[in-house]
């Protein structure tokens, strides 16, 4: 990567995380509900069957409750992005709310049992996006390593709050876009997505 971008995408993360650390629990709650009702539009419109949630960490806006509902009222499956080993592509587990977790890679939790299934859908965390959907998450680069391995591609919606909006991220080519992000204030999913469903 280019020592320039290298260095800018560095200092938009420490930007952007200072300010999430400033996000109420009644705001991230607040946008939750807000993003879980573009999420339901989303879901119903593409009729997925196994959808990527992930497990929030330092701030970032949960759905777990979302997915745990729409896991009953539509009976997806639901599974949680796996580190199994550093600097490869993730795999997703099999996770049923309420069974017993353990720590995983940044004491992340992640389910105790080993059950690789392929999401139709994957909800990624994002600190920052940009007009054109590219996503900056943390560096480590485990989504656009997934991204990149499967086929067919999953679709994939970014999660996070709207100050992380960016005119662009400086994509390189290692990075992958993704199909929309959602906040508490926009929603970029492409409009076949979005309109009315039951």
């Amino acid at each position: 990567m280019d020592a320039s971008v290298n260095t800018w995408r560095k200092q938009q993360r420490a930007r952007l995380k200072a300010i999430r650390d400033t996000v109420s629990p009644e705001q991230r709650a607040a946008a939750a509900l807000h993003i879980a009702a573009g999420l339901d539009h989303a879901v119903a419109r593409l009729a997925v069957r196994t959808i990527g949630v992930f497990w929030p960490i330092e701030g970032e806006i949960s759905l777990l409750s979302w997915g745990r509902a729409v896991a009953a009222q539509r009976g997806v499956t639901l599974c949680l992005p796996v580190v199994v080993t550093p600097k490869t592509p993730l795999e997703y587990w099999r996770w049923t709310p309420g069974e017993t977790m353990q720590p995983g890679f940044w004491n992340i939790p992640q389910p105790s049992r080993r059950e690789v299934v392929l999401p139709d859908l994957m909800l990624a965390p994002v600190l920052g996006f940009d007009t054109a959907n590219y996503r900056l998450g943390y560096g480590g680069g485990y989504f656009d390593r997934t991204l990149a391995t499967r086929q067919p591609r999953p679709f994939v919606i970014g999660v996070g709050y709207d100050f992380g909006a960016l005119e662009t991220i400086f994509p390189q080519p290692h990075d992958i876009p993704l199909d929309g992000v959602l906040t508490e204030r926009r929603n970029t999913l492409p409009r076949e997505w979005t309109s009315d469903a039951n």
